[in-house]
């Protein structure tokens, strides 16, 4: 990890427990980051929490630790059921808990504690299974969660820490009965360890906090600061003729070894899939029709390299924790300006580089003033020349046809492996469509 975005405060010189301690070090977790050296030693002393902070800064380990911490340290309640979990941890979308329960389980491994995952688009049936066994710590979207409490398969009455993830999200998605509902059926909040995240402190944020916390601190990191220094953000102003080629002329030119494409629709989605898959790439499209089994084979794909591109509407724009995504091309500039920065955020995560194409087209142009009103700059423009596009793209593939694994792309060749065939040598990087106007 670079030192970029590193505190100097060592997880060693904390008063962790040691199962937390050994865990953390056998997974390489050394030094904190800046949400984790300022939330840590607050929670350690039991000391309620309520953190501003964009998702990429480490902030699902930081409540993470804390919460394994506190379980460790603290006596389990006399008359706990098997069906009660001592911890919840709430999200407002399938894969965010997906990717919270995986980084938790990282801890469990090392500290005997059960972790179990409950959302909605899986059989009720298996998750209420894993619940009935017992779990310590609980992580999923507070509708199947209540799911559970409405039927009896677990109680709140034993919580002992709760965690709220991303509550500007909550608001935005409707959810904040749910947590009321949640919360007025856990012990007071005096006889529990709560946590906050938020990449927004925002007046209801913080009322959400002062009603259902014990007087939470206040942390936040640089709010000011938008979006990443590591991410190189570039904009284009194509014709509506022009997007797709653009796109797929940007693609080969970047040979991206991880990417993200975003639109507004899910027909643009599905349209941008069908040109992709058509032109012999590894996609994957993921929109909010698709399916939750196959949902979750398309982002293990996509985590695992066995897909390099990933479509996708902002279903997938929170809570994907995805390393190492080198490009985030915005095909349609968003109508929300947090979506923006929740797009790009994908990328120039951990110290790394990474890179933000935007497209201004006629139809969504207008939504750039806003955006860089709210990130406070403006974002560099590139011209590009419309006779530097490729115009021999492959037909579009149909969709929904049965993906046909490839191997490995070769980033060092010319062309790809069982590509599109394109007819004369192919002009020099950088000089086919990039010019700086």
């Amino acid at each position: 990890m670079s030192d970029t975005h590193l505190s100097n405060q060592k997880f060693a010189d904390l008063a962790l427990e040691p199962k937390v301690k050994s865990a953390l070090s056998e997974n390489g977790f050394e030094f904190c980051t800046p949400i984790q050296a300022l939330s840590l030693p607050g929670l350690l002393q039991t000391k309620d929490i309520a953190g501003q902070a964009q998702t990429g800064t480490g902030k699902t380990m930081a409540f993470l630790v804390a919460t394994f911490n506190h379980l460790l340290t603290t006596p389990v309640p006399e008359s706990r059921q098997l069906n009660q979990p001592r911890a919840i941890i709430m999200a407002p979308t399938r894969e965010l808990a997906i990717q919270i329960a995986k980084d938790a389980k990282l801890l469990a491994e090392h500290t005997g504690l059960k972790v179990g995952i409950v959302f909605g688009g899986e059989s009720y049936d298996v998750q209420m299974k894993v619940l009935e066994k017992g779990v310590d710590i609980l992580v999923g979207t507070t509708g199947r969660i209540i799911d559970y409490v409405r039927q009896g398969v677990i109680s709140l009455s034993s919580i002992q820490a709760v965690v709220l993830d991303e509550a500007d999200r909550m608001f935005d998605l409707g959810f904040i009965k749910d947590i009321r509902f949640l919360f007025r059926r856990m012990p007071d909040s005096n006889q529990r360890l709560n946590m906050l995240f938020s990449a927004t402190l925002s007046m209801k944020v913080q009322e959400l906090a002062y009603d259902h916390m014990n007087d939470p601190v206040k942390v936040e990191i640089a709010p000011e600061e938008k979006t990443s220094k590591n991410i190189k953000e570039e904009l284009f102003y194509p014709s509506a003729e022009d997007k797709i080629p653009l796109l797929m002329s940007l693609i080969e030119e970047d040979w991206p070894e991880k990417a993200i494409v975003f639109a507004n629709t899910k027909h643009i989605c599905e349209k941008l899939w069908s040109w992709l898959e058509g032109d012999k790439h590894r996609v994957g499209l993921l929109t909010g029709d698709v399916p939750q089994k196959k949902r979750l084979r398309i982002l293990e794909q996509f985590t695992s390299g066995k897909i390099d591109i990933l479509v996708a509407t902002d279903v997938a724009a929170r809570g994907l924790h995805i390393a190492d995504v080198s490009h985030v091309y915005n095909f349609d500039l968003p109508d929300d300006c947090e979506d923006y920065v929740h797009r790009i955020g994908r990328t120039g995560r951990a110290g790394r580089k990474g890179v933000s194409v935007s497209f201004a087209c006629e139809e969504y142009a207008l939504n750039l003033p806003a955006i860089e009103e709210y990130i406070n700059h403006s974002i560099s423009v590139t011209g590009y020349a419309r006779d530097a596009l490729l115009d021999d793209l492959a037909k579009p593939a149909v969709i929904h046809r049965k993906h046909v694994p490839r191997t490995t792309r070769d980033r060092n060749s010319g062309a790809r492996p069982g590509g599109a065939q394109r007819s004369g040598p192919r002009p020099p990087r950088h000089d086919r469509t990039r010019r700086h106007s």
